[in-house]
């Protein structure tokens, strides 16, 4: 099923100086998605079906968020909760495993903070969300050449044994050192909410400075 081709989008609203989005749809999951990541679903339960029916006709993205509280399929009068800060997940392939059930391809783009969500009849999370800025970008040049040197270390250890399954897609921005920090969260044994708590940071210097330390306490550098 091919992603149809980009069209006009209407411009975000603004809330406090940052753009927001009024009902972003959220696919809650026990994952936590980075900006410029590459997350592949397979999509079965019928609200999410029609999410992702809704969003490749609109051309539009959902909020993938860590599960706070609650289960990934929903079960009655256990709530899904979500962590307040989000990536945006843009639909790059789609297609259908057997009737129902579709498997798509993702990648992260911007972060965001949920203002409110509700739910609707179907169960689906909808929120209205401000947009976060890119990155601040203040890093110590040792820590992050250090960072980048492991980081190729890893891509080139998973590409021999494994090819294909680097949880990113190219092209790889080796000095971009938020693309280098993102990359090493995804790649490292840190725990779920270590890294949501990564992924929410809004400096690219903080997150290198912290994996730095976990390489290091793991002589991983």
């Amino acid at each position: 099923m091919p992603t149809p081709a980009p069209g006009p989008a209407a411009p975000p609203l603004e809330e406090h100086g940052l753009p927001t989005l009024d009902s972003l749809p959220l696919f809650p999951l026990q994952t936590v998605l980075f900006p410029g990541g590459r997350l592949p679903l397979r999509v079965f339960e019928a609200r999410y079906v029609d999410m992702v029916r809704n969003c490749l006709r609109e051309n539009s993205p959902f909020g993938v968020c860590l599960i706070a509280s609650g289960e990934e399929v929903a079960r009655a009068g256990v709530p899904t909760v979500p962590e307040a800060v989000g990536c945006l997940a843009e639909i790059v392939d789609c297609n259908m495993e057997q009737l129902g059930v579709l498997l798509i391809e993702t990648r992260g783009r911007q972060r965001f903070r949920i203002l409110e969500h509700t739910a609707r009849e179907n169960g689906l999370l909808v929120a209205r969300v401000e947009l976060l800025p890119e990155d601040v970008i203040d890093c110590k040049l040792e820590l992050l050449g250090e960072c980048l040197a492991a980081l190729r270390r890893i891509v080139a250890a998973v590409h021999a044994e494994q090819p294909g399954k680097l949880p990113f897609a190219e092209p790889y921005l080796w000095d971009d050192p938020s693309w280098v920090a993102n990359r090493l969260c995804e790649l490292l044994p840190v725990p779920l909410k270590a890294k949501q708590m990564l992924m929410a940071l809004p400096d690219a210097g903080m997150r290198i400075e912290i994996v730095h330390k976990f390489m290091r306490q793991h002589h991983i550098v």
